[in-house]
């Protein structure tokens, strides 16, 4: 297996290249509107451009974060395919795990009305806003009700404190699929090279979203300041994200080693770079 190309998550249009890419190898035959499409609606509900919808304004679950998801997702459905793994998965439920990795975050959208604060006010609501979102969407667009159904159970997936055995898949390959937008939303965004920088944003997005439910308990209460979320930065990495990725998840990222299945894995190995700098300037600090 290749090395993943070096993708400009920045450019919806390089992201998008390599989805059309990923989809063509995996379906031939597969419909030759559905990247485009896809895309299109993206950038159309991140943008501002979808009914009385404002451009998403939070900081740090930006359009770029969901085009990294995207990514890591079909490199990882990509791999698993390579791998000659079965069940097969069906096109239809390939495109519907793309489109709700693209809605997972739509939580954070505003309305035009909406003019206190950002869209990091609804940090502890916002899957089931995204969930809604979506439903309100893919009805409109024709969608039947059994796909908006597993498209939300997928979204549901990327709760922080979601179960997925407490999620009403339809079966289990659903699961499989929602497990992989799960591990996909955790590893696109840690393994992003501006990662730890990005810390505050994150840290101001759990600020405002405090602010906005002072009484309602949730992780967004758990720092008490920026230096305090950098130093639970590595028991995060450590405590939650490994344990959820190997154990809820399926342990679906191995399928990013290469060559699978014990080679080195390039998101682990990023990410792992990312903690080592969050400790050392943890260091620095005492």
């Amino acid at each position: 297996m290749k090395p993943f190309r070096e993708i400009d998550t920045k450019d919806p249009s390089a992201v998008a290249r390599e989805v059309s890419e990923v989809y063509s190898t995996i379906y031939p035959d597969g419909d030759p509107e559905f990247v485009d499409r896809a895309f299109g609606w993206l950038h159309m509900w991140f943008t501002g451009q979808y009914k009385d919808y404002q451009a998403i304004d939070a900081s740090y679950h930006d359009y770029e974060h969901t085009l990294q998801g995207t990514l890591c997702l079909v490199r990882i459905l990509l791999r698993r395919y390579e791998s000659g793994a079965k069940p097969e998965i069906p096109q239809r439920l390939f495109e519907m795990t793309v489109l709700a990795i693209m809605m997972h975050d739509t939580g954070y959208l505003k309305h035009a009305e909406d003019t206190e604060g950002t869209g990091a006010k609804y940090t502890l609501v916002h899957v089931h806003r995204s969930a809604g979102f979506a439903e309100q969407f893919l009805l409109e667009h024709g969608f039947p009700i059994e796909e908006v159904r597993s498209i939300k159970n997928m979204i549901y997936c990327t709760g922080v404190d979601n179960k997925l055995e407490d999620i009403p898949f339809a079966n289990e390959i659903e699961r499989m699929m929602g497990a992989a937008v799960a591990t996909a939303d955790l590893l696109g965004q840690m393994a992003a090279s501006d990662y730890v920088e990005k810390l505050a944003a994150l840290f101001a997005e759990f600020t405002e979203a405090a602010a906005f439910h002072p009484d309602r308990p949730g992780y967004i209460h758990r720092f008490k300041d920026l230096d305090h979320m950098f130093e639970g930065t590595p028991g995060f990495w450590e405590c939650y994200v490994i344990p959820k990725i190997n154990s809820h998840c399926l342990g679906l990222y191995k399928y990013l080693n290469s060559p699978y299945p014990d080679g080195n894995n390039e998101y682990l190995d990023r990410i792992e770079a990312n903690i080592d700098k969050v400790r050392k300037i943890n260091e620095q600090k005492k």
